[in-house]
């Protein structure tokens, strides 16, 4: 294999003639054999890695402290990135240590090479255009990797935004769709009152909802960002208008106006923002998975349990027990929500974790919330389309429920009080009669009375009756 000699302040290497990455990507490559995940599994990460560069290019261009050719160079190699390409050469593992600085180091060698190409020079000639000096010009590790990382959320916060949607209005047409079926709620796992299956999935539906708005909120957040801050905060080695400037062109790059924080200082040791996310993104988790539940317990069956719907079959369910069929697509979904869970806490220790003017546990918080973003959206688009679609309700067995139901009689209560509700209820469960009997053959009501109680519109929506 061919090679080219490089050099850090550890002394000489040789790296692949062929690579874009140099010597500190090198050493990164051995001393961070952990997950064996590159940092190329996350192509936002990658891709809001060049718009950064990019970005501070231009500022530094504005300013006048980058020339044309260099300048020219490293923009086109970052866009070149952005589009996709040189992904493979992003090879650090998404767990390191240093507070990704071999992230940020393997994006300014890459950059730097293929800039040193389109000037017409051999990769590795630094004397022409030079990693950390040109590419890395005015920035620290500290400001431009959570930056960056803060853009690659934003994106993945967008995705996941428009996968829950796709669930949501799922649920919302299963909830047109059984609009007209009445049944029993259920608390406690014990009957309840009667509602409509329509009203049960349109729940589904405002949940997802309510989270989509709290994402939205979550994102304002991930929008501050410290890029300027260089090494803590005091802006050494940058000039005074280079926040400002990169700011601008990072915001006029991808189309989302980012804000450079207050107080940089405090913005490059805080990862509160991230703790938020991860928060918000435990909430989507925790909910999605009740909801799953549910789908399995309405589901259960299908002769023994409570069979009140059926789950689209999608694969045999054992190699043992033919006909037999899971609900494998909501078990999977409360797996993912188990593990967002369970990275909320890693997040949740990584940033109490950071000390002094640092946090150098943000890798990990960036690793856990991609991961986080992903599955959601990938369980989101899974769920609607290859369960809720599909689901079908037995509206025979759920009225025959309904009617042998105990729980009708709190619907009754207001007509023929509480005592004598008790009665029909104590008599109903003893003798396993139904309620309506019960209550006509002791003269509680009339028939006319009690099919007028019984309405579908009595049973599910606020009324008062007088006695």
């Amino acid at each position: 294999m061919k090679t080219r000699t490089e050099h850090d302040l550890l002394g000489e290497r040789e790296v692949p003639a062929d690579a874009y990455y140099g010597v500190h990507t090198l050493r990164a490559l051995e001393n961070f054999p952990i997950s064996r995940i590159p940092i190329s599994t996350y192509p936002n990460l990658v891709k809001a890695l060049a718009y950064v560069k990019e970005a501070c290019a231009l500022a530094n261009h504005e300013l006048g402290l980058l020339d044309d050719s260099k300048t020219s160079a490293i923009v086109e190699a970052c866009k070149e990135i952005i589009d996709g390409k040189l992904n493979d050469q992003f090879v650090v593992d998404v767990i390191q240590g240093g507070a990704g600085t071999s992230t940020n180091m393997n994006a300014n060698e890459v950059i730097a090479n293929r800039a040193l190409e389109l000037l017409g020079c051999e990769r590795g000639d630094y004397k022409k255009l030079h990693p950390l000096e040109d590419v890395n010009m005015s920035q620290s590790t500290n400001d431009v990797y959570p930056t960056a990382v803060k853009v690659a959320l934003r994106f993945k916060i967008d995705e996941l935004i428009a996968g829950m949607e796709v669930l949501r209005l799922a649920f919302a047409e299963k909830a047109e769709e059984f609009k007209d079926i009445l049944k029993m709620g259920r608390t406690q796992m014990q009957d309840a009152v009667p509602m409509t299956l329509g009203q049960e999935f349109s729940t589904y539906a405002v949940m997802l909802e309510e989270d989509q708005q709290r994402l939205h909120e979550a994102a304002l957040l991930i929008q501050e960002i410290n890029l300027g801050a260089t090494a803590i905060g005091t802006g050494i080695n940058a000039h005074p208008d280079y926040a400002a400037l990169a700011q601008k062109h990072l915001t006029a790059l991808t189309g989302i106006q980012y804000i450079t924080a207050g107080n940089l200082v405090e913005a490059t040791q805080d990862a509160g923002a991230f703790v938020q996310l991860s928060g918000v993104l435990k909430r989507v988790a925790v909910k999605l998975s009740k909801v799953c539940n549910d789908l399995r317990l309405l589901s259960s069956g299908p002769r023994t349990g409570f069979g009140e719907i059926n789950l689209p079959a999608v694969q045999a369910g054992s190699s043992i027990m033919p006909g037999k069929v899971n609900p494998v697509i909501p078990e999977v979904v409360n797996q993912i929500a188990f593990l967002v869970i369970g990275n909320d806490v890693t997040v949740s220790f990584a940033a109490e974790g950071g000390q002094l003017q640092l946090n150098a546990f943000e890798p990990i918080i960036a690793h856990s919330l991609f991961d986080n973003l992903v599955y959601l959206r990938q369980g989101c688009v899974t769920l609607a389309e290859r369960c809720v679609k599909g689901i079908t309700a037995n509206r025979e067995h759920l009225t025959d429920l309904l009617n042998r139901s105990i729980g009708i009689v709190t619907a009754l209560n207001p007509l023929i009080g509480y005592e004598n509700a008790t009665a029909v209820a104590k008599e109903a469960h003893a003798t396993g009669r139904g309620v309506a009997e019960i209550v006509l053959e002791r003269g509680l009501l009339t028939k006319e009375q009690l099919d007028e109680a019984l309405r579908p519109e009595m049973l599910t929506q606020p009324r008062w009756i007088k006695r």
